[in-house]
């Protein structure tokens, strides 16, 4: 699948990803996603950490903008995620969409990827 960076990114600059999801962010209203909402762009990078140790879910991958956690990956769609990254296959997030909405499921959509292999 071909995409086009983010508003950033120079239009000739075509990055091939390989997507692995696309999902709402989880838990939003809960992380600093709020507060810093009005920061945030379409196309920005997000990373991803596994929380293996999380006692609500051990198959938890948190999310963070530029360091902040904002949420996870929903838990209906995190289990083939985490094993990926528990056997050390690297991958990264952006934002694909974002809304002003009441539904903090509606607010920020995000898509996951490999990270492409030299």
């Amino acid at each position: 699948m071909l995409l086009l960076g983010g508003p950033a990114a120079d239009a000739a600059e075509v990055e091939q990803r390989e997507v692995l999801q696309v999902s709402p962010l989880a838990g939003f209203q809960h992380h600093a996603g709020l507060a810093l909402f009005a920061l945030m762009n379409v196309g920005d990078r997000l990373t991803l950490r596994r929380e293996s140790d999380n006692p609500y879910d051990a198959k938890a991958v948190r999310v963070e903008w530029h360091g902040t956690q904002i949420g996870y990956a929903p838990r209906a769609d995190n289990v083939d995620l985490a094993r990926l990254m528990d056997r050390g296959t690297l991958v990264e997030a952006r934002i694909l969409h974002l809304q002003q909405s009441r539904d903090p499921w509606k607010r920020v959509l995000i898509e996951i990827y490999l990270v492409p292999t030299k």
